[in-house]
């Protein structure tokens, strides 16, 4: 059984045809389109690309946005077209095809927890560090999405009472320290601090989260203090989420993991401090995330293999010739 996974981001819409194994099969990609018709364009025309040369059973689609709890409707994504529309309905009538929907970490998390570093564990968190930071949380072999779908919205815990702005309207968020984004911005007030341009002699606003990994990699001071103010809010932030979710296994994605070396060890020796009753309880396994930015993909194309198969027990536990024998 073939199934698409559809991640659909801010900057490009990527889909794959993924094997029940979470093998990808073939891929293509589009730009991410600016209109709500265009992105029923975009979606249809990738999909008729991967299934005229596959057949394909179901999609599954990766959103990166508030989506809803019965995952239906996208409620709202800030870099995406949509606003309280039903996605997969629409994208279903016009392919002739299932479609389900989740937000783009939990797709992810369950990439990981189905085919990756979370394999088989109970409780597993992903925190996704990239341009923010997203999380996706697995409870006993489901995805924990809350009461209203938005759940675990770790990246706009404030850590900073009062600190940097976030676009989402607070202060002090964990991304706005712990992210590609607040690296960058932590390395460039250093070297302004310290009277030295960026690596490159790059503008302010050219330097990126990768720019610094670069840096720190070839020894920059400046560089190599950001991503260790990185490794502090990010032990601190991950403190947090232990106390309260308690999980069995930490996986660490997004794009700022590729740099992983640089930062995690430190978090590893800093973080069985933070915790509450540190000493006296299990600690979670910590690991990198083993899908990169594929897991989006492979774990929605994952969702719609589960969907069909759901869907294929409940016709049968509903078909008469099994209920009546007579």
């Amino acid at each position: 059984m073939l199934t698409v996974g559809v991640d659909i981001g801010g900057t490009s819409v990527r889909a794959a045809v993924v094997d029940p194994s979470g093998r990808i099969v073939a891929a293509t990609r589009a730009a991410t389109p600016h209109t709500v018709a265009e992105s029923y364009d975009v979606l249809a025309t990738l999909v008729d690309e991967l299934r005229s040369q596959n057949d394909i059973a179901a999609v599954g689609l990766a959103v990166a946005g508030f989506v809803s709890a019965d995952r239906r409707r996208v409620m709202f994504a800030p870099h995406l077209a949509w606003r309280d529309d039903e996605v997969p309905g629409r994208l279903a009538d016009r392919l002739g095809l299932p479609v389900v929907m989740d937000h783009d970490v939990n797709s992810a998390a369950w990439a990981e927890y189905r085919v990756g570093a979370a394999a088989g564990s109970p409780v597993a968190l992903l925190v996704a560090i990239g341009t923010g930071i997203g999380a996706g949380l697995i409870v006993d072999g489901a995805i924990y999405r809350g009461a209203f779908g938005v759940a675990p919205e770790l990246g706009h815990l404030v850590l900073v009472p009062g600190g940097r702005p976030c676009p989402c309207g607070k202060r002090g968020c964990w991304e706005r320290y712990c992210s590609g984004t607040a690296l960058a911005q932590t390395a460039v007030e250093g070297w302004a601090a310290h009277g030295v341009p960026p690596p490159g002699d790059l503008d302010d606003d050219e330097v990126t989260g990768s720019v610094v990994a670069r840096a720190a990699a070839d020894g920059d001071p400046v560089a190599l203090a950001a991503v260790g103010e990185l490794a502090e809010w990010l032990a601190a932030g991950l403190a947090l989420a232990v106390d309260v979710l308690d999980p069995e296994m930490l996986v660490i994605g997004g794009g700022v993991s590729a740099s992983a070396d640089l930062f995690l060890p430190a978090v590893m020796d800093v973080l069985p401090g933070l915790v509450t009753g540190a000493g006296h309880r299990p600690l979670p396994r910590i690991a990198v995330a083993h899908l990169g930015d594929r897991a989006g993909m492979i774990g929605a194309a994952l969702l719609a293999v589960d969907q069909l198969d759901s869907a294929e027990l409940d016709s049968a536990e509903l078909d008469p010739a099994e209920l009546d024998p007579a």
